[in-house]
């Protein structure tokens, strides 16, 4: 007898099935939830359900939760619904692996039902057990589903299930729930289907390389040959190179959202109306600037509204139109280059919170609540603050965006700060400031300074000095051509008063420094030569040369690198020596070519450690100093300490430690005034000046080595 029993016992061990961990993976609102509560209500076979939502004693927890009570389970023999997002192979690997530690059947579950869908679902949704409901979650929602990354079997799954509509859903969940403890699924993929084109545009389908131009959907035609237009969207060419869509990015363009209509509850049908009479009231006052108002579907009811009147009133569509996408990936995933961008602000300037103003502080990293920090503390309902963003900045180096605009609208909401109390018509006029107030900004920043006459000069100055206590000095020649290096420049009337000034800190080692707009000229000339070509000397592939505007001695050019990303010293490494070299031989061919019309001239090549205007460049400077624009002192240390660079020895650097060293101290800047042959002190510029006029000591040993003087064969 004891044989048998033996013998029936291994029959029943044999007939019990070894658990199964099911991995769902799908966007908030897609039916995770549903879908385990429905499994385990009619299934026999015991589950547990994973949730990362509440598994923090009914709170969110985290993952580390989830994997300590999945082994629990496991453990106990068990089954598992994994009711997490798991929408990147990253999120799910260490499931996975409980396949080799219990030697368990790994499944996955893929609710790829479409956004509009999931959205529609999150929005209206009460109660729920991750509080992803109400405005702020379809942002949150595309932003994850364009994150997402199909499962493969080659992850370790046992077996993948596609869900595309509620059909294939019930199927699945059918065919989980119908499993008794014995029972086991065939391994393999079920249910998967090619995504076609209509889907990826239907849906804002998720981008495996961001930064690669991908479909999306659009209600507005973008000028420009690498936009193919259909008849309900338009669409980045298949496969085309990002180049494509450098065209646009001449153009200074503002994105903005609408301000008020969702977390803050103000009536979509008086927003649309305030916001095409205010485009109206500023589209002809922002130069050769456009507006384009950001929404992430389709079907918005603000879109389409602000759509048809501004038809009505006639309003150029070229220069202001509307736009569906994420406006953290406009030129990435819609090949629209947007340099500024609007966030709708909470009050208090902080991130987080949901809807954009959480988006865009994600999308910036914490380079822009660190620069927003240094400019205010809160924002009062109806302002607006625009803030630099560092080239550091991952939605400056990724989507081309040099600056955000703060704005702050009315509420309407009970549950949100400076509550009006369905006051319209405080409301009314409180989003009519917050719209032109963002315009201003926007406009400050795109109006070249040459376009502006004396008597709008004064009056904008006046007007910075009577709102924000700063102060402007501004230059009045009206053929201000942007890439002067005066440091009593650097204050713009860009109506921040004294926040707007270039700045210079220290990040981890390097310099973090912020571009008005007056400081992009340089990257304007080398990136788009063709518009410039007055003010250029010469063009390549890799460089491009200038005269400096307002050069410090006799002969004073800039070359300048025609290259994304390489903004200054600080950002140069070991992979940029070729341009190094190049700029260096560039600068000795124009130096060489002065020498024969000159001999009587010295050369040096060099950069600043902390430039002024963004985009690298390496000076071509004589080393007279005969100049009218050479008039303090921080000029003439800017080019006479340790503050200036010479190329050879930056080159000699990146080759053997990987970058340069910065002397961006600005101790440099107020050392006292030094000749630059003898060293002897001097009081001020002008007896300086005439000193170094006859002085004709030798140089200090140390720039008569290394190659970084350049003079005539015959000249000592």
């Amino acid at each position: 007898m004891e044989i048998d029993d033996e013998i029936i016992e291994s029959k029943d061990e044999e007939n019990k099935s070894k658990p199964i961990v099911v991995i769902l993976i799908g966007a908030p609102g897609s039916g995770k939830s549903t879908f385990c509560d429905h499994v385990m209500k009619v299934s026999t076979r015991p589950w547990v359900r994973v949730c990362q939502d509440i598994i923090g004693n009914g709170k969110a927890g985290t993952k580390a939760q989830c994997l300590s009570m999945s082994t629990t389970a496991l453990k106990d023999g068990k089954s598992i619904l994994i009711d997490r997002c798991n929408l990147d192979k990253e999120q799910r690997a260490d499931f996975v692996k409980l396949k080799e530690s219990y030697q368990v059947d790994v499944h996955a579950v893929v609710l790829d039902l479409p956004a509009k869908l999931c959205i529609s679902r999150s929005v209206k949704r009460t109660g729920h057990e991750g509080n992803l409901q109400g405005g702020k979650a379809a942002a949150v929602v595309n932003r994850m589903l364009q994150k997402k990354e199909l499962p493969k079997l080659n992850e370790g799954f046992t077996r993948i299930t596609f869900c595309y509509n509620e059909s294939d859903v019930q199927a699945a969940m059918d065919t989980y729930g119908s499993l008794s403890s014995s029972d086991t699924l065939p391994s393999g993929c079920y249910g998967e289907k090619k995504t076609d084109n209509k889907a990826q545009v239907g849906i804002m389908k998720f981008f495996k390389k961001l930064d690669a131009p991908s479909k999306v959907t659009s209600d507005k035609t973008v000028p420009g040959p690498s936009i193919e237009t259909t008849k309900e969207n338009s669409l980045i060419n298949e496969g085309q190179d990002q180049n494509a869509t450098r065209h646009l990015d001449g153009i200074p363009t503002l994105a903005f959202p609408s301000i008020s209509t969702a977390d803050f509850q103000f009536d979509i049908e008086k927003a649309s109306e305030i916001i095409v009479e205010t485009v109206a009231e500023f589209v002809n006052k922002i130069g050769n600037g456009r507006l384009v108002l950001v929404d992430l579907s389709r079907g918005s009811k603000i879109l389409s509204l602000v759509k048809s009147k501004a038809a009505i009133k006639n309003i150029d569509s070229k220069k202001f139109f509307t736009f569906v996408g994420d406006i953290t990936k406009l030129r990435s995933a819609g090949g629209l280059h947007c340099n500024v961008i609007a966030n709708a602000a909470n009050w208090r300037l902080k991130p987080g919170g949901g809807g954009v103003n959480a988006a865009i502080y994600e999308a910036a990293g914490p380079d822009l609540d660190y620069e927003t920090k240094k400019r205010a503390g809160s924002l009062s309902p109806g302002k607006a603050i625009t803030v630099p963003l560092p080239s550091t900045s991952s939605l400056f180096s990724k989507e081309g965006v040099t600056h955000v605009i703060h704005v702050l609208g009315p509420n309407m909401n009970p549950k949100r700060p400076n509550y009006l109390k369905d006051d319209y018509n405080v409301g009314c006029r409180v989003l009519r400031e917050a719209y032109s107030s963002l315009f201003e900004n926007f406009a400050s920043i795109v109006i070249p300074q040459e376009k502006l006459s004396d008597q709008e000069i004064s009056n904008s100055c006046q007007k910075v000095r009577k709102e924000d206590g700063g102060t402007c000095v501004v230059e009045k020649n009206k053929k201000f051509e942007g890439f002067r290096e005066e440091n009593e420049s650097k204050r713009l009337c860009s109506g921040q008063g004294k926040e707007n000034a270039t700045t210079i800190g220290k990040t981890g080692g390097s310099v973090n420094k912020d571009w008005g707009s007056w400081a992009q000229a340089l990257y304007n000339m080398a990136m788009y030569p063709q518009k410039h070509k007055n003010d250029l000397i010469e063009i390549s592939d890799d460089v491009v040369v200038l005269n400096d505007a307002y050069p410090k001695a006799q002969k004073h050019l800039l070359v300048l690198a025609r290259m994304e990303g390489l903004d200054r010293l600080a950002d140069v490494r070991q992979e940029h020596l070729p341009i190094l070299k190049t700029m260096h031989a560039v600068g000795l061919k124009w130096a060489e070519t002065f020498l024969k019309e000159n001999d009587s001239l010295i050369f040096r090549l060099g950069y600043h450690s902390a430039p002024s205007m963004r985009q690298l460049h390496l000076h071509v400077i004589s080393q007279d100093f005969d100049s009218k624009h050479l008039k303090n002192k921080k000029h003439w240390n800017s080019f006479n300490s340790a503050f200036f660079r010479d190329s050879e020895d930056v080159i000699q650097e990146v080759n053997e430690q990987g970058k340069p060293t910065l002397n961006d101290n600005e101790k440099f800047m107020s050392m006292e005034l030094r000749c630059n042959r003898c060293k002897s002190a001097h009081p001020n510029i002008p007896k300086l000046k005439s000193h170094i006029s006859i002085c004709r000591s030798p140089f200090p040993a140390h720039l008569l080595q290394n190659g970084r003087l350049l003079h005539a064969p015959m000249n000592h």
